[in-house]
């Protein structure tokens, strides 16, 4: 039985970054909707519960029984998370439904203390302005305070349960994974959780669950479902067959490349041209939810077709990660966006649903190809949306737009590695906005399309920095793109972040 920290959802951004100190210090653990606790509690050595977003207006939707894990796991709240815990225990609560975040320093800590072991008095946190605990019961013992004389933490006494105001998980925190790995001591965690144990044990997981079924996989070129892929290889060999569609909005000549690729990998590869029923079906259609949905419906179409082709197939693989999960469902029920890999699959496929990675961030998912060995190139490969250019694309989808954005970003993307700054970029591509505008081209006034080049550093798609790229460097894509792409006549720079923009524009 694989150990656990359990991670109580209650809709801070920040709680998929507690989920990636954890795994940073080995110990793997899922995050979970605060209201939906597993049935199956084995393995789960505490328990964390989150912040809330800073400007929920109503926390009361939120409110939580604890009384089915007070007592029974180690508990540590974090931010709304600690007040929960407080209110529990007859504290007075204020909340702020617009609260901001400053960093302050701890005037003391009580040295004593478990968690806050190594936590020294002065060092810098990351936490919420203005009194959010007072009124203060017996039973609870302050262990920490601010210069503010603000409360900062606190334990409820005869128990190992822990309360935080502020966020350790933040790098803005001193010693931002120290407080965390003091709870994974607490908890008795043995935070041996790499890359080589989850490849064993998804493997093994993997043979237990389809046996001699045989499986198809929809790839996509990308790390993760070339990951998935070899893992699944391994487990079941030649009952995986796999399943590669152009559906008319990859890169550039990505059809052909991807699928020489893939014969290093000794895969069972079936190529599938299905461009123009892609295109038909997108005809007209503006809307970029409307277009993911309709690009996902259209693969399960392809798959279902070429399932058929394959006696006995009984499940269907997919390449999704917690990314495509977190920000398809939060626990509001409202998420981001919509994702092809997240929803479940239509009755009438009659497949069940096989995601060996979907509880892996990205970086974890290209350490677990390095250590299965794959080529440095397909793990290092930018992530590419599952619509691909279709989102990429504002507005309608045509041919030629495909083939006009696939020209401008071929000039970009292989800049990018002409100028040894592709493996500095965490993901790259060009945007065909839905506007023209005048220039000119050999003395002769043009009314042309312009793009947007976007390139972003990140870890894991949760949050995302645009990328500084030299100067010199865009000036010559910039002029390279307008002299070589005709229809094109402008090109601009994306310098926004994530938050509050996301990495694509649809």
């Amino acid at each position: 039985m694989q150990e656990k920290i359990l991670i109580l959802d209650f809709g801070s951004p920040s709680t998929q970054l507690i989920g990636r100190r954890l795994r940073e210090l080995k110990e793997y653990c899922e995050i979970v909707p605060f209201n939906k606790l597993p049935g199956e509690m084995r393995g789960v050595k505490g328990i964390i519960l989150s912040d809330v977003a800073p400007a929920i207006a109503d926390q009361s939707v939120f409110e939580f029984d604890l009384s089915s894990i007070k007592g029974q796991f180690p508990l540590l709240g974090i931010g709304y998370g600690a007040q929960l815990l407080a209110a529990d225990e007859g504290a007075g609560i204020h909340y702020d439904a617009f609260r901001t975040y400053a960093q302050t320093n701890l005037a003391t800590t009580d040295s004593t203390d478990k968690l806050l072991k190594g936590l020294q008095s002065g060092s810098q946190v990351w936490m919420a302005k203005g009194k959010t605990i007072t009124q203060l019961p017996k039973n609870i013992q302050p262990v920490a305070t601010t210069a503010d004389d603000e409360l900062a933490a606190f334990k409820i006494k005869g128990e190992q349960t822990w309360g935080v105001l502020f966020l350790p998980e933040d790098v803005r925190t001193s010693g931002d994974t120290l407080l965390l790995g003091n709870f994974l001591n607490i908890c008795g965690c043995k935070c041996n959780w790499t890359p080589a144990s989850f490849i064993q044990s998804t493997i093994e997981n993997l043979r237990t669950q389809l046996r001699d079924d045989k499986v198809v996989l929809g790839l996509s070129g990308g790390v993760d479902s070339s990951v998935t892929a070899v893992l699944l290889h391994k487990a079941i060999g030649p009952n995986l067959s796999c399943i590669f569609v152009d559906h008319g909005l990859l890169r550039k000549n990505e059809f052909e490349q991807v699928l020489e690729d893939y014969k290093h990998l000794g895969l069972n590869v079936i190529g599938v041209d299905a461009k123009a029923y892609f295109y038909r079906l997108l005809k007209g259609v503006s809307d970029p939810e409307q277009k993911r949905k309709i690009i996902g419906a259209a693969f399960i179409d392809i798959f279902e077709q070429e399932a058929h082709k394959i006696d006995g197939v009984k499940w269907l693989a997919q390449g999704t990660i917690y990314p495509d999960i977190i920000e398809s469902l939060s626990v509001t029920g409202k998420g981001v966006k919509s994702h092809h890999n997240v929803g479940g699959l239509p009755e009438k496929m009659n497949l069940k649903l096989c995601e060996p990675l979907r509880l892996l961030f990205k970086d974890e998912v290209r350490k677990v190809g390095k250590e299965l060995g794959m080529m440095s190139h397909l793990i290092k490969r930018h992530p590419f949306p599952g619509p691909g250019l279709a989102v990429r694309i504002l507005g309608d989808i045509t041919p030629e737009k495909v083939k006009l954005l696939q020209e401008a970003d071929h000039i970009f993307i292989n800049g990018l590695r002409e100028w040894n700054l592709y493996h500095k970029v965490w993901q790259a591509g060009a945007i065909l906005l839905p506007v023209q505008s005048v220039g000119v081209k050999d003395s002769n006034r043009t009314y042309e399309n312009a793009v947007a080049l976007r390139a972003v550093s990140s870890v894991d798609a949760m949050t995302a920095d645009w990328v500084q790229l030299p100067y010199d460097f865009l000036a010559k894509i910039s002029n390279d793109i307008i002299q070589q792409v005709e229809g094109i006549n402008r090109v601009v720079y994306d310098i926004s972040s994530k938050p509050p923009a996301t990495i694509e524009w649809e």
